[in-house]
């Protein structure tokens, strides 16, 4: 993927070939129209980002704390154009949801874990897409995020806990013979 250099939504919109624009703009309308109140679209990633910004969650990403925590991106790539929604990464009867009602549209989905690839508006199942936003409020969203995180911060020390609490193997223990499977032997 090639990354804008773009430091404002309109520069990044500004640097698109107005055929590639006329693809992006309507997805933009759906993503401005139905987020819930308090997401922030901004560049992120050398994309239109859709996040949190720290005014409303001071932690940012846990990648990358001075990142705002992100939710989406609009992406115009080479070749292609790319959607990312982390909502349906984060949260698997969302996705269920959401590929169902997908389907119902006749429209192919080409996607990966939290991308819709797209050449085309008209490809997009936008009233779905609508609906998905509709469905996620910053509040299910940030607390979604918060408890994985903090999920699996959690069961990372209790890997390592139950590592440091396991018996060391001892250096004078035999090792096991490696065993090969017996030959068939020739009927006759």
């Amino acid at each position: 993927m090639v990354q804008s250099k773009a430091k404002t939504v309109v520069e990044y919109l500004d640097s698109l070939p107005l055929d590639r624009r006329v693809e992006i703009e309507p997805v933009r309308k759906v993503m401005l129209r139905n987020l819930d109140k308090g997401f922030a679209e901004t560049i992120q990633y050398g994309m239109i980002g859709y996040c949190i910004p720290h005014s409303l969650f001071p932690d940012g990403y846990h990648c990358d704390s001075k990142q705002p925590l992100p939710f989406g991106g609009l992406a115009a790539q080479k070749n292609a154009f790319s959607l990312h929604l982390m909502a349906l990464y984060m949260n698997i009867p969302l996705l269920q949801w959401f590929t169902a009602e997908w389907k119902k549209t006749g429209k192919k989905l080409d996607m990966g874990k939290a991308c819709i690839r797209f050449k085309k508006a008209d490809d997009l199942a936008l009233d779905v897409i609508a609906a998905l936003l509709k469905k996620v409020t910053l509040k299910s969203y940030v607390d979604t995020y918060v408890r994985l995180r903090d999920g699996s911060a959690a069961s990372k020390s209790q890997t390592k806990a139950k590592a440091a609490t396991k018996p060391k193997a001892s250096a004078q223990a035999p090792a096991k013979a490696k065993t090969k499977p017996a030959a068939k032997q020739p009927t006759k």
